[in-house]
This record gives C-alpha cells, sequence and structure tokens, in this order.
C-alpha cells in the first residue's frame, strides 16, 4: 500500500497506455490514492454475478469496469488532444495552482 498522489483525479478525462485495452480513453470515475488505482469509464470491463438488491433492480451477470493501475493511465490534454504528462505552476495572481500540460502549456484546471 502506497500512499503517493496520484497524477490524476476523478473528473479528468485519461487515455489507456499499455495493457489490453491501450489506446482507449474514458472519463475516471473513481481513484483510490490508496492503492493508486483508478476506475476508468468503458477501460477494463469484467463481468461479475450480482444479487437482486431491492425492487427494481435485477440480479444476474452484469458487466462492470475494474480497477487499473493509475500508472497506465496518462491524462488527455483538452487542448492538443494528446497524452501528456502532468507539470504545475502557479496562475498569474501566485495563489493558485493549477496542472498544466508539458507539450502545449495549457492549463487543465482554470
Amino acid at each position: 500500500m502506497s500512499l503517493a498522489k496520484l497524477h490524476v483525479k476523478s473528473g479528468d478525462t485519461v487515455v489507456v497506455i499499455s495493457g489490453t485495452d491501450k489506446g482507449k480513453s474514458g472519463k475516471i470515475q473513481k481513484a483510490f490514492p490508496k492503492t493508486g488505482k483508478v476506475i476508468v469509464e468503458g477501460v477494463a470491463m469484467v463481468k461479475r454475478h450480482q444479487k437482486p438488491r431491492g425492487q427494481g433492480m435485477p440480479g444476474g451477470i452484469v458487466d462492470k469496469e475494474a480497477a487499473i493501475p493509475a500508472c497506465k493511465v496518462m491524462l488527455l490534454c483538452p487542448a492538443c488532444k494528446k497524452a501528456t504528462r502532468v507539470g504545475h505552476k502557479f496562475l498569474e495572481d501566485g495563489k493558485k495552482k493549477v496542472r498544466v500540460c508539458k507539450k502545449c502549456g495549457a492549463a487543465f484546471d482554470s
């Protein structure tokens, strides 16, 4: 268990850089900093047997996303549309720190 800080967070659009789902992209639904894993929508689909829970939820075999290591994904830059590493810099006022694209310099959080 590592408590290292992740380079991505929930809501980011990422690209998978290795494994069976290499090249797929999606939005991060949940991040687990303690284990260093993330759940990306539409990536690493697994089948799970699920019991019916309540009136409106049927049971059966359902497809759901599995957690993948955060080191296997790269952030997708909204400006240049490429997978990129993340840099940090302060805005002009010097108070707010934002993440920036290492390729084009565009800010991710404004």
